[in-house]
């Protein structure tokens, strides 16, 4: 006896001339293409675009390195390139007044009397802080004034243009003090806080966020006059914040793409037998009246 393979067929076909074709079919049948085709093109986004996963660790994520960069962009509108210096003091017990390397100033106003400084510089793993000062000019100003606004303050590598993440990688962006009393010393008392983004090829940055708080008091050297100064006091967090790019599996694409299509013909096709069954119920009432 000859097995015919045609019995295991679960989509059995039926004949076209016993099928009917009705308006409301056609209806059903185009809005489920338009729905199909939307949810489609939204997963297909969804599949390509990546999507960040955060998460807490106690790390250091940069353990070949003990030194962090730092860069630093800062104008004081009243205060002449000549009198201006960074110095740099750890727990270590580093103390270096007037570090210039990597260093740049650029006269601000007609008459130069303001200063625009940048420096890049390395600071160890430990509290410490860094100062802009007047400590390293062999002369000091009659009337110092170190108002300012800070332009940028990094810790660590830049972000990549266009990525997107939530944090403080730059807080004290264009803070503004340059209306304060011109004899205060401004100190800024910063929580670092070391930061991973890996994107999806697997390479990493070591960005740092931190945040910030201030508070700005008058102090006088043991001559009595005011001895203003621009401190960045930091101290690092043991938490390691890691960001990470992800993009969902092809096979979870695939499988959210089949129960689209699926769901919706089932759907789309229940639909349509109810309306078609509703409308043969009230027809033949109708033609039952008629007789």
């Amino acid at each position: 006896m000859q097995f015919d393979i045609r019995r295991l067929d679960l989509y059995r076909k039926i004949p076209k001339d016993l099928t009917q074709p009705t308006s409301t079919g056609a209806l059903i049948s185009v809005c489920s293409v338009l729905f199909i085709t939307f949810l489609f093109c939204s997963e297909l986004l969804l599949f390509i675009n990546t999507e960040v996963i955060s998460e807490l660790s106690v790390e250091d994520p940069v353990q070949h390195s003990e030194k962090i960069p730092v860069f630093i962009n800062i104008s004081l509108y009243k205060m002449e390139c000549q009198y201006i210096g960074l110095d740099i003091q750890d727990d270590m017990g580093r103390h270096e007044v007037g570090f210039k390397d990597n260093t740049q100033k650029f006269p601000l106003g007609a008459g130069g009397e303001g200063c625009r400084f940048e420096s890049f510089f390395l600071i160890n793993k430990i509290p410490g802080n860094f100062h802009v000062s007047t400590h390293s000019s062999a002369a000091q100003p009659q009337n110092p004034d170190m108002n300012h606004r800070v332009h940028k303050l990094r810790f660590g590598m830049e972000m990549e243009e266009g990525k997107t993440v939530k944090g403080s990688f730059n807080s004290l962006e264009e803070v503004d003090k340059s209306k304060a009393n011109p004899l205060s010393t401004h100190d800024y008392i910063l929580r670092v806080v070391p930061t991973v983004y890996e994107d999806i090829q697997g390479t990493a940055r070591y960005p740092y966020q931190y945040t910030y708080s201030y508070r700005d008091i008058v102090q006088y050297h043991h001559g009595g006059a005011a001895v203003p100064a621009i401190w960045f006091r930091y101290d690092l967090s043991p938490i390691t914040v890691r960001h990470k790019e992800k993009r969902k599996p092809f096979y979870t694409f695939l499988t959210t793409v089949c129960a689209i299509v699926g769901g919706t013909f089932t759907v789309a096709g229940i639909i349509d037998s109810l309306i078609y069954t509703a409308y043969e119920v009230f027809r033949k009432a109708e033609l039952g009246k008629l007789s």
